[in-house]
């Protein structure tokens, strides 16, 4: 009997002793298995993409989030793999590429809609600062005083360095009557200075004209939007009925807008299949060259200055750049804003939407207007006094009327 019993004790020890060596091995082949396949019930876990990187450091971070962080349970996974996404676009490290969240993609909508509630203030990223592009005319943040060249270092109390543009859109934007306190640095200045600005609905301008007592006819575009093409047409009318030869076209602070909108303008003063801008894609790609559709209804003998400045961007550079190649008009001002580049704006689901640069703006004669934007002819600065004479000085335009009213002929280069 007692000899039945040390045999069972000593099978029960065995068996306990597999049962241990089990049970550690589910232990540690669970805590040694890669960590993705931790994750179960995943949506979209199979990649349909050839990659040699490894995701094992982002699926380890993953569950350490959920095995350690002490608010894991109140973070939404899907809110999770936004901020992962918007960390992937991050990395290109291109200030003009940016994933769009649910919320960020209703910023986005309301900007294309043309009207929103906020500061009518364009600003984008330069040198990783949030900065002013421009402020649109009669707008709160015009009013107020905001300039391009703005470095924008507060929203209200929140400091933006490492913000991105939609997180500072999305917190400048608000509701009729609200206000919001924008903390900005200008070169010029010694120390930041706070400016109130209450808010209201904007709706973006768009072209204004004026034939002055000494015979220039003025036209001041702010916007590329999507009516900006007609209104420069019937503006170019006004000109042709105005019995002058002299044209100032005033593209400070225009943000820019429309690549369509740029090239039917600049048709109006080339010959048809002359080159208006042309897209780079890179990595030996072919490009895609945009051409004058050929109105071309201006003589040799127009007059023809533009005005730009740090505010001028985009399709405003567009314009300039090409008139300025191809000899039609001569640029007066400062350097402008530099924003050469082409996104497109995809669905990633419903709700969400990823804006990407897909190719470089380049003028006509080659030059990239993302490196430094473009020079032009005759460099004159935008002075203090000139700011705070309310109007009556502005030594651009001075220089603009001496040219126009003294000209001498641009030698045309010869461009496709």
């Amino acid at each position: 009997m007692l000899e039945l019993i040390n045999t069972l004790r000593k099978n029960t020890s065995i068996i306990l002793l597999f049962a241990g060596f089990f049970f550690l091995g589910i232990y540690i082949g669970f805590n040694y298995q890669p960590a993705i396949d931790k994750i179960t019930s995943i949506s979209g876990k199979e990649t349909a993409v050839v990659t040699q990187a490894d995701f094992s450091p982002f699926w380890k971070t993953w569950n350490a989030i959920n095995e350690k962080y002490p608010d894991a349970i109140k973070i939404n996974d899907q809110k999770r793999v936004y901020g992962a996404i918007s960390g992937l676009v991050n990395s290109l490290d291109d200030p003009y590429s940016a994933f769009f969240n649910p919320e960020d993609t209703k910023i986005f909508e309301d900007d294309i809609s043309g009207s929103f509630g906020g500061i009518g203030v364009e600003i984008g990223m330069k040198n990783k600062i949030i900065t002013v592009v421009a402020p649109l005319k009669d707008t709160p943040g015009y009013r107020a005083g905001i300039k391009s060249g703005d470095k924008i270092l507060k929203i209200d109390q929140i400091i933006t360095s490492d913000m991105t543009v939609e997180k500072a859109v999305s917190l400048i934007r608000g509701e009729k009557g609200t206000t919001v306190v924008l903390t900005v640095f200008r070169d010029e200045e010694k120390e930041p200075r706070e400016i109130k600005i209450v808010r209201d609905i904007i709706n973006v301008p768009t072209l204004d004209t004026e034939l002055r007592p000494d015979g220039i006819f003025v036209i001041k575009l702010y916007s590329f939007s999507a009516n900006s093409a007609d209104l420069f047409r019937l503006a170019l009318k006004k000109f042709s009925e105005s019995n002058t030869d002299r044209l100032l076209l005033d593209l400070r602070g225009n943000p820019g807008g429309y690549l369509d909108i740029a090239v039917d303008m600049v048709s109006w003063f080339l010959p048809n299949g002359k080159v208006v801008v042309i897209e780079d894609y890179g990595n030996n790609a072919k490009q895609k060259v945009f051409r004058s559709v050929g109105y071309n209804v201006f003589t040799d003998k127009l007059k023809f200055v533009i005005l730009i400045d740090g505010g001028s961007a985009s399709a405003s550079e567009i314009v300039a750049g090409a008139l300025q190649d191809h000899g039609r008009a001569k640029l007066v001002g400062e350097q402008s804003y530099g924003k050469g580049s082409v996104q497109e704006v995809m669905k990633i689901t419903s709700n969400t939407i990823l804006k990407i640069t897909v190719a470089k703006w380049l003028t006509p004669n080659g030059t990239s207007i993302s490196t430094k934007g473009l020079t032009p002819d005759y460099k004159v600065e935008y002075t203090k006094e000139d700011s705070t004479s309310e109007g009556k000085k502005d030594s651009q335009v001075d220089k603009a009327v001496e040219l126009l009213n003294n000209w001498t002929p641009i030698i045309k280069p010869t461009i496709n």
